[in-house]
């Protein structure tokens, strides 16, 4: 975690300097004379974005108290966290969600009414896979 924090600093630098360049680029441009918001802005933003994640991974890596077992080179898998989480290989349900994604933003593209059957179909494969062990054969 902290070579991960150490690159998004270097990151960070590198699109501050990026949007300092593009704005003096932009003023020495012949043609135009003035500043380009739209790209040194947008770079600045980046810059932001890369401080704030360097910041936060920063921040985790000082509360955990040193490296984590996945980072350690010599580190055994027991030596982890036993539980990361509970998937269902056999379940339908994410890629269903998908599919309602993908019609959702599809519909963005070409036509609205798309857009409401995609996140209708979405959301109700959300419920489908949030209630999936309440009932049928797995059900508790």
């Amino acid at each position: 975690m902290k070579t991960n924090t150490f690159l998004f600093w270097i990151l960070s630098v590198f699109f501050f300097l990026e949007s300092a360049g593009y704005t003096v680029w932009s003023l020495l441009d012949p043609f135009h004379m003035k500043v380009e918001w739209v790209g040194t802005l947008a770079m600045a933003l980046c810059g932001i974005l890369f401080a704030l994640i360097a910041f936060f991974l920063g921040m985790q890596y000082r509360k955990q108290g040193g490296e984590l077992p996945e980072d350690i080179q010599t580190a055994n898998i027991d030596d982890g966290d036993t539980e990361v989480g509970f998937y269902s290989p056999w379940s339908w349900w994410p890629f269903a969600i998908g599919a309602g994604a993908a019609l959702t933003f599809l519909g963005i593209a070409i036509g609205v009414w798309i857009s409401f059957i995609g996140a209708t179909l979405a959301l109700v494969c959300l419920v489908g896979w949030v209630f999936e062990y309440y009932r049928g054969y797995f059900g508790r």
